[in-house]
């Protein structure tokens, strides 16, 4: 028992380590204002949307896109079909969306699809945009989005990410552990490095980049299965500072199955994997440079995934021994029940944090906020053994099924 105790002491402190700034984060939006705005400007935006068998839901998007409170003259729509075996194309062209089919069966992923739209856009059209939007076709946008991410813009912001809401938290336990974790990114992660004047992270959807940067990048070279961590680490390491709109409200959708939610999951983890393998070492290197931009990249896709699976892997290994050795089922249990009601608990004060602070945000019963505030730590606990089946197992991208059929007039 003692030397169970020993080796989780060690990855907790090792834990602690890694990550007592984040701790820090979660202190500074109590604490701090957001900077006033300078002149705004109004620019020019392309929506990008890639899109693959999103019949239900994208008409829906696009129509939250024309709500907007911003120039519709200025706001141009683009969606791709990507390989789509549905009405996708026909229902974004009814929309007032201007819609390229591609099929590729061999280059998949959201990353191919968005590089072949821009290409699409600049041979036809030109370098006519001053920023891009990129969307996924379950979302939907709050009518003050544009016009928020605009300010920032405005404000010098070239690269620019939203405040992450959902759709779909009350639907199960799932749904909400997913929108918990991004309602905490946005704010105790994204919002703090904003008010501090570090860098935001772009996760997955919902965020606006400049012509210059596509320019500079050739479209979207950005092919990982987490196209948007390894397009956030590459600025990194270029030194792009990535701004935060806390007021540009997106929703999305989260998934309800237990199957399609551990697809999911794997994906991310090995693509976590992927981009330190391709970015990890210039990512140190910026680190060590100064850059603590760099640093929380770092910490942001590797360490927990690497101490959870040893921590899991050394427990499991050193209470074989002590069974085998002579000692007893309760000297492995109790330091197990342990590690994991300190996890729990951990988990609990985050999730319990971030739905008192976003209370007003989220759209469910206030019962269901409650207890899917307990349920948020045994959804990110599922994480650990999903984290160790991406060490060695092969993962491919698979498109996630969008259900959810709701306007934007629902949820505001």
């Amino acid at each position: 028992m003692s030397t169970l105790r020993a080796v989780n002491a060690v990855l907790s402190i090792l834990f602690f380590t890694c990550y007592f700034y984040q701790l820090v984060y979660l202190l500074i939006p109590h604490l701090k204002r957001d900077r006033p705005h300078g002149p705004e400007v109004l620019h020019r935006y392309a929506v990008l949307i890639a899109a693959r068998n999103e019949e239900a839901v994208i008409g829906n998007l696009i129509e939250s896109v024309r709500s907007q409170d911003y120039p519709a003259e200025l706001v141009s729509v683009f969606v791709v079909a990507d390989n789509c075996d549905d009405d996708t194309a026909g229902t974004a062209r009814r929309a007032g969306a201007t819609v390229y089919e591609r099929f590729d069966r061999v280059h998949v992923g959201k990353g191919y699809a968005l590089d072949h739209l821009l290409r699409q856009i600049w041979r036809e059209r030109g370098d006519v945009y001053d920023g891009y939007f990129v969307f996924d076709a379950d979302n939907l946008l709050a009518p003050g989005y544009i016009a928020a991410m605009n300010r920032q813009f405005s404000d010098g912001n070239r690269i620019v990410t939203s405040y992450r809401n959902s759709k779909n938290f009350g639907d199960n336990w799932i749904s909400a552990g997913y929108a918990l974790w991004f309602l905490r990114d946005a704010e105790y992660l994204n919002h703090a490095r904003a008010l501090i004047g570090s860098s935001a992270v772009v996760s997955g959807t919902g965020f606006l980049v400049g012509r210059e940067i596509l320019a500079r990048n050739g479209g979207w070279p950005f092919h990982t299965l987490t196209e948007d961590t390894e397009f956030t680490a590459d600025c990194m390491i270029r030194g792009d500072r990535i701004g935060y709109a806390p007021d540009a409200e997106l929703f999305d959708e989260q998934p309800v199955k237990f199957r399609q939610s551990w697809r999911q999951r794997m994906r991310w983890s090995r693509g976590f994997l992927q981009v330190f393998r391709l970015y990890g070492g210039r990512l140190l290197s910026g680190a060590a440079h100064g850059s603590f931009s760099c640093l929380d990249m770092v910490m942001s896709i590797m360490p927990a995934i690497v101490l959870a699976s040893l921590g899991i892997l050394i427990n499991g290994a050193v209470s074989v021994l002590t069974l085998l050795s002579g000692g007893t089922l309760l000297e492995v249990l109790i330091p197990a029940a342990r590690s994991l009601v300190g996890t729990y608990l951990f988990m609990l004060f985050l999730g319990a944090l971030t739905t008192a602070k976003e209370w007003r945000h989220i759209r469910a019963t206030a019962a269901k906020k409650v207890l899917y505030t307990l349920t948020f730590p045994v959804f990110m606990m599922t994480y650990i053994p999903i984290s160790i089946c991406a060490l060695f197992r092969k993962v491919e991208w698979k498109p996630i099924e969008h259900k959810v059929n709701v306007s934007i007039r629902d949820l505001v």
